[in-house]
């Protein structure tokens, strides 16, 4: 009964925001304005009218760029979305030009202008400045134009932004009559009676969400532990363990934005040479520039610096909602290690950790975790912590936040005209105050740091020392690459055929311990040799053949490397299938059992 009368008090046109979201708004501040945005070049003479009736055609299809928010009275819960009946696009609309010369200089400026400047709360919360003049800016024809977009943050994340691009630009070159703007009749604001009786029936409709919450989070806790501790490996990065630099103070509101083009395909064949992710390699190019940056200020700390690299959380059931789906995890990129390989390595290693990690306890969890607070206590906490500046009462979090959105590897138009370049920005608070956003598109990747005035004045040479942290990297890659391909004979046996044999006498030995009916497995070997073993656990004490198994109960793919790294002990097999190292084909229940026996036998020890 009590929830027949929620539901016929219930208001549909009220949407209520996330807590993920919310959290965008707690940390806005007069010197922190919660946007997101980017710069996108774009070919040839686009005019702005244009560029405005595509616009009003297609507002439609992105229902968040004409609804505003509302606040629950006391703030007792978040607030909503409704619909602006007072929308006006000539309100989110500016038309500017370039002052002369007209070249990247005046650009970036621009942009760092426009990226300074809040967003009206009592309006929905984007704006796109179409900038004209493009006159001197290299490998862009003259006449071009750029397009400085923003939206708050509580209406999108970096994965939604991306998606966004495909529904204000085109797949193809042709140019379209632009249709007429689809009739749209906002729905009444709805009065504080009614927003007071959705808040209730908010809490009251789930009581029990921290609890939830709370218990989902203990139980990928343990289960994180157990991992670490069966692979002897470190926790993660913990926050508050990074160490002070002059990027973690209190940030000024003026911003200052930059971005340095790199060739994806160059990055790529860097991150195949070293068997590592591009977002390792990425970010090795970052924690290059910070070393060398903050080396010659003399700032450079004896620990490594902390990145904060969110993560979508987005599935693919909800890859058309624009609402933040986002958690992170803490990275060590090894700014205290010279030699530009071993950084990428050991940036390779902490994000293997951190991965396992974010796995085991669930990145859905964590992210949920915002669901739970109330919003006025969160709001009045956040604004405490900027007014009495307490970010400098303690370590930092994390040092400097990097995040990596893959865009369409393909171009995309705006009425015929095609869309050069584009690079990101993200907002900066205090005791963060520097942000690298870095987006891939047709064919090119975007390293855009996003800082402030008083925390990197000279953010310039910054950005060109990520350009030449990368060509270090490319330099020193590409030398050892052909070093190894001058030594290197092929080789004619896989490494682990030596695992396996010592896995065929180890067996024997345990085979009280091996009972019957274990299962037939397979292991597909990849790496410079191929290989394929039999392991028959059906009858005590079992064989091991170097063969193809006929209907195994579950095959093994794993690369040779990484299973001597189980079969030393370096590893099991549960941490390698987290991690993707090991793919699994079959009867997971029986894979379980092979794994459960080969952690009883005693490891290999290789001769030296």
């Amino acid at each position: 009964m009590f929830g027949k009368l929620l539901k016929n008090l219930d208001n549909p046109n009220l949407k209520s925001i996330s807590g993920m979201d919310a959290t965008f708004l707690y940390v806005d501040s007069p010197t922190s304005p919660m946007h997101v945005g980017s710069v996108a070049v774009i070919e040839g003479d686009l005019k702005f009218d244009v560029f405005k009736k595509t616009i009003q055609s297609r507002l439609h299809m992105i229902p968040k760029l004409r609804k505003r928010l509302i606040y629950a009275p006391m703030s007792i819960d978040y607030p909503y979305w409704v619909d602006d009946p007072n929308f006006d696009i000539d309100l989110h609309l500016q038309h500017v030009a370039l002052p002369k010369p007209g070249g990247w200089k005046e650009l970036r400026k621009m942009a760092s202008q426009v990226f300074s400047e809040h967003l009206d709360q009592n309006r929905p919360l984007w704006s796109f400045t179409f900038v004209e003049g493009l006159e001197n800016v290299p490998q862009v024809p003259k006449g071009s134009v750029a397009v400085i977009s923003k939206i708050h943050h509580v209406a999108i994340d970096g994965m939604a932004g991306a998606g966004m691009m495909s529904l204000i630009f085109d797949f193809t070159s042709e140019k379209k009559t632009i249709p007429e703007p689809k009739p749209w009749k906002p729905k009444p604001l709805p009065n504080e009676v009614s927003v007071m009786m959705k808040s209730a029936m908010s809490f009251a409709g789930n009581p029990l969400k921290l609890p939830k919450i709370l218990s989902k989070a203990i139980q990928g806790s343990l289960k994180a532990g157990m991992i670490t501790r069966a692979q002897r490996m470190e926790l993660p990065t913990a926050p508050f363990s990074a160490p002070a630099t002059p990027l973690n103070g209190i940030v000024s509101g003026r911003r200052k934005w930059n971005t340095a083009i790199l060739d994806l395909k160059r990055i790529k064949e860097l991150k195949n040479i070293m068997g590592t992710t591009m977002n390792d390699v990425v970010l090795a190019f970052c924690a290059g520039a910070l070393r060398r940056y903050l080396k010659e200020k003399k700032k450079l700390p004896h620990k490594p610096l902390v990145a904060m690299v969110p993560i979508s959380t987005r599935t693919e059931a909800e890859k058309d909602s624009t609402d933040n789906q986002v958690s992170s995890m803490l990275i060590q990129i090894a700014t205290n290690v010279e030699d530009p390989i071993e950084r990428l390595e050991a940036i390779h290693e902490n994000t293997v950790r951190g991965k396992t990690y974010q796995k085991a306890i669930g990145a859905k969890t964590l992210a949920s975790m915002a669901e739970a607070v109330p919003f006025g206590v969160a709001n009045q906490a956040a604004r405490l912590y900027s007014r009495f500046q307490i970010s400098e009462m303690h370590n930092p979090v994390f040092n400097v936040t990097i995040t990596n959105v893959p865009g369409p590897q393909f171009p995309l138009y705006l009425n015929g005209h095609r869309m050069l370049i584009v690079g990101g920005m993200a907002p900066i608070l205090d005791g963060m105050g520097l942000i690298i956003t870095i987006l891939s598109y047709n064919g090119f990747v975007t390293i855009s740091p996003t800082s402030d005035a008083k925390t990197m004045p000279d953010i310039d040479l910054f950005t060109r020392y990520i350009r030449e942290s990368a060509n270090e990297l490319e330099a020193a890659i590409l030398k050892r690459g052909k070093k190894k391909t001058a030594a290197k004979k092929k080789p004619t046996k896989a490494k682990s055929d030596a695992l396996f044999a010592h896995f065929k006498k180890e067996i024997k030995a345990a085979a009280k311990f091996i009972k019957p009916n274990n299962g037939l497995f397979q292991f597909q070997v990849t790496g410079d040799v191929e290989t394929f073993w039999q392991v028959n656990l059906n009858k005590s004490p079992g064989t091991v053949l170097k063969r193809k198994a006929k209907n195994p109960d579950a095959t093994f793919i794993i690369k040779d490397e990484h299973l001597m790294k189980i079969g030393m002990g370096k590893m099991n097999l549960q941490t390698a299938f987290i991690q993707g190292r090991l793919k699994i084909d079959g009867d997971s229940g029986k894979a379980m059992k092979l794994g459960a026996i080969i952690a009883k036998l005693p490891k290999l020890e290789l001769k030296k």
